[in-house]
């Protein structure tokens, strides 16, 4: 008779149990020495080895020849085990058993001394769907069973279960197992099987199983089947994935505001095998590990992927900001949910769904307001270093073209009217014909509140240095009180970032390139230096 893949190669010792050592060897050690509790919870989520453990320590505890905390498998009480014939060892699924009269039928069953094993074992499974009633009945049997009687309680939902259970159980939590320990048993059953399996194939159904060795072995012989090779498009082909190429285009003409291209992605989508919500589900995650690759230190301890994939993706989000990527993020959750609620509309939801990400001037929600305010600095911050403001329109807003020539400003908009500047003395570094024709910025406060938004180091060493303006606009000098500050605003990084400031605060001529100089400290006692910050 046939027997699934998970099952022929379920782990019957707990050195075979893959990605949970700090369980596994805590467990054996208290088998070699006779140090087994009364009771044991173990807490994890779906296909991690929570029922595959029970079984191996109930076998641990009747094994007639235990080899170093390990059942040996041959004796007599392994085999009834193993074979599910063994009277004292009861597993029971609280799903559907969960009222109080089969706890009470295990109350009364543990007073009796086990029929042909060691230990009686109770094995419970989804322990959490158990009725308030049935915990209170468990809860004396539980603290206090007879010497021959061991609870083994199984959940995949710990918060549910009552403090007065959990404090009476030794727990143990299960984690998801890593994407390398998956492909590895997969490649090592492939092997075994005689089946041919691609390392990038097993990487994309490991990715799937989300950590559970259970189903990505059960993934693993659906796409297996039929004795084809377990390779990359079928991979896609059977469990309905989308490639990584194909998430990168979607997401490019996300950010483009290519509404015709996305809408061309989703047909193609609808009309393959695929199920839109899949596809949905894939983009929500290629957007998650966008926001990760932009933003964290070290994405890779965060991303399982391959160097060329990191490559792929990190191309893909420096093509969003961050208020897009949350706004985007915004809009397919909600689609998410309107899928679900409703899935005969699949296709509209997301074709609906895709034109609002491309224009935020459709949607009006913080989210969207956010993007729109963020590429309206974005414009202005390319005009005050001297660039040019023609980043991507929305797709139903043509592009502007730009003039052939700028008309020359008069005069500068946010240079107010100050007395001059106090003549410098041979003795200062800056010409003095250059100090004469300067102007003090006079509202230090919204430039600092508009550098400290752009870059918070430049706009702290500001604190140290005053802003002086030439009447044209277009240079700016930058004084500083001491060394250090002078050395951190020399960067060419923090010169940016206040042309940047200048430009949004319109006191500087945006239409070219603003000229910024950094001064290094005057003399004490200097008049340079005593009116640097008057």
């Amino acid at each position: 008779m046939y027997q699934a893949l998970y099952r022929k190669y379920r782990p019957a010792v707990f050195d075979d149990v893959c990605g949970q050592e700090h369980i596994t060897s805590v467990l054996q050690y208290a088998c070699a020495h006779g140090r087994v509790s009364h009771a044991y919870l173990f807490c994890g989520s779906r296909g991690t080895g929570k029922t595959t453990c029970a079984k191996i320590l109930a076998k641990a505890v009747n094994c007639e020849n235990p080899r170093n905390g390990n059942p040996c498998g041959e004796c007599a009480a392994c085999r009834s085990i193993d074979a599910g014939s063994a009277m004292d060892v009861l597993e029971m699924d609280a799903a559907s058993n969960n009222g109080v009269e089969y706890i009470r039928d295990i109350r009364d069953a543990v007073a009796f001394t086990p029929a042909s094993l060691k230990r009686r074992v109770y094995i419970i499974d989804e322990v959490h769907m158990l009725t308030t009633s049935a915990f209170n009945a468990l809860l004396k049997t539980l603290e206090e069973p007879p010497e021959h009687v061991l609870f083994i309680l199984a959940t995949t939902e710990m918060h549910k279960l009552p403090a007065t259970i959990i404090s009476r159980c030794q727990r143990f939590d299960f984690r998801r197992i890593p994407l390398s320990v998956l492909t590895a048993r997969l490649a090592y059953i492939a092997e075994r099987e005689s089946i041919e399996l691609e390392e990038e194939a097993a990487q994309r159904i490991a990715r799937q199983a989300q950590g559970g060795m259970r189903d990505a072995i059960s993934l693993f012989e659906l796409c297996s089947g039929g004795g084809a090779a377990v390779t990359v498009p079928r991979v896609e082909e059977i469990l309905g994935l989308s490639s990584l190429d194909f998430l990168h285009d979607a997401a490019a003409a996300l950010a483009a505001g290519d509404a015709k291209a996305i809408l061309e992605r989703i047909a193609e989508t609808a009309a393959s095998s695929k199920d839109i919500s899949v596809f949905w589900q894939e983009l929500t995650s290629y957007y998650r590990d966008m926001l990760i690759s932009k933003y964290a230190g070290d994405p890779a301890q965060y991303l399982d992927l391959t160097p060329s994939e990191t490559a792929q993706l990190s191309d893909a989000a420096g093509r969003f900001s961050l208020s897009q990527l949350t706004y985007h993020a915004s809009i397919l959750d909600r689609a998410m949910s309107e899928m679900q609620r409703m899935p005969a509309m699949k296709r509209t939801i997301a074709e609906l769904a895709a034109i609002r990400m491309c224009d935020a001037r459709l949607d009006d929600s913080t989210e969207a307001l956010a993007a729109r305010v963020e590429q309206l600095e974005n414009r202005l911050a390319l005009l005050a270093v001297g660039g040019t403001a023609d980043v991507q329109p929305a797709a139903s807003e043509p592009k502007p073209e730009r003039p052939a020539e700028m008309p020359p400003q008069e005069t500068p908009r946010a240079v107010k009217p100050a007395p001059p500047a106090v003549p410098v003395t041979p003795a200062a570094s800056a010409p003095q014909e250059k100090t004469e024709e300067l102007l003090p910025l006079q509202d230090m406060s919204e430039f600092l509140e508009k550098l400290a938004e752009l870059d918070r180091q430049t706009g702290s060493f500001l604190d140290e240095a005053g802003v002086w303006l030439s009447p044209d606009g277009k240079r700016a000098v930058i004084r500083c009180r001491s060394a250090f500050a002078e050395k951190m605003l020399s960067r060419e990084g923090a010169k940016n970032a206040i042309a940047q400031a200048l430009a949004i605060c319109r006191v500087t001529d945006g239409r070219a390139a603003v000229s910024i100089e950094i001064e290094a400290p005057r003399a004490e006692g200097t008049p340079a230096a005593e009116e640097l910050f008057t």
